[in-house]
């Protein structure tokens, strides 16, 4: 059965001089419209906060997942409803639009939110002003304690990872995430075009079924570390993020800066431990 996020598309193969004419299965990449609906000065105010590129599927996750990391979002009462809404476009008959309702009571200070949105892309946020933006955010450092592996179960999460990922399989272009817990068990994965929407997705989905802060759970992906990753993982709870490719020197700094555990180049039986490495166990 094709998974739902690629498509068919026709292409040549050329195998030295042979052309084979076939059909491929490619990724989908589509905008998503992220519009907040919420009370400002005893008025409903709804005003679209987000556009960004990514695979269909859990687009509601997706939304509550941007916003719980840009630190709008707290606890799951804060939402009311979040639905797909919009023109139904294209031959999958696609919704790009997802609106987040919040309760009267949630205060939503959208100056910060101008304030602190990045232009996001694949290669994530780059600027000290990042860091600091963080600190004066109320963000605690995680505890040390909640979480313990053992390299074993570290060694062998990107092989898990891989036998998960379904349109990976399909399209090879697909970043994945997910989640895992003390024992090295994958227990949700997400996959998308954009790095940062597969986290988004992931992270969303544990807001949404009110399993938020995940103190006890580290998070995979499948690319390099960022920090615009670690920063989504810190607003999520999660105290150790392992990636298969590298970390960058701001990663580093918050990762030291808030106590979480970060592990790069995870692949062929080898990985690095940037910081946090009390969290690992023979």
């Amino acid at each position: 059965m094709p998974e739902p996020g690629a498509v068919e598309v026709a292409v040549e193969k050329f195998s030295g001089t042979v052309r084979k004419c076939q059909l491929d299965r490619v990724a989908i990449e589509e905008p998503l419209e992220i519009r907040l609906d919420y009370c400002a000065d005893g008025k409903r105010v709804a005003r679209s906060i987000s556009v960004t590129m990514r695979t269909p599927g859990d687009d509601e996750s997706l939304a509550v997942g941007f916003l719980l990391s840009e630190g709008i979002l707290h606890a799951r009462g804060d939402v009311r409803e979040v639905r797909t809404c919009g023109p139904a476009v294209g031959p999958q008959k696609l919704r790009n639009v997802v609106r987040v309702e919040l309760r009267e009571n949630v205060a939503v200070d959208i100056k910060r939110l101008e304030r602190h949105f990045y232009t996001t892309s694949s290669c994530g946020v780059c600027g000290k002003t990042s860091l600091e933006a963080l600190a004066t955010g109320s963000v605690a450092p995680l505890a040390e304690n909640l979480l313990k592996i053992s390299v074993a179960a570290i060694h062998g999460l990107p092989q898990r990872l891989r036998s998960a990922q379904a349109v990976f399989e399909e399209t090879g272009g697909l970043h994945a995430a997910a989640l895992f817990n003390a024992t090295g068990e994958l227990l949700a994965l997400r996959e998308d075009v954009g790095r940062h929407n597969a986290v988004d997705k992931l992270i969303g989905a544990e807001f949404l079924a009110g399993r938020i802060p995940l103190a006890e759970r580290g998070i995979l992906v499948s690319g390099r570390a960022s920090f615009e990753l670690m920063q989504k993982a810190l607003m999520a709870g999660i105290a150790l993020l392992a990636a298969v490719g590298a970390p960058s020197s701001l990663a580093v700094e918050l990762a030291e800066r808030y106590k979480m555990t970060l592990i790069g180049f995870l692949r062929d039986g080898r990985f690095n431990v940037y910081s946090g490495s009390w969290r690992l166990q023979e």
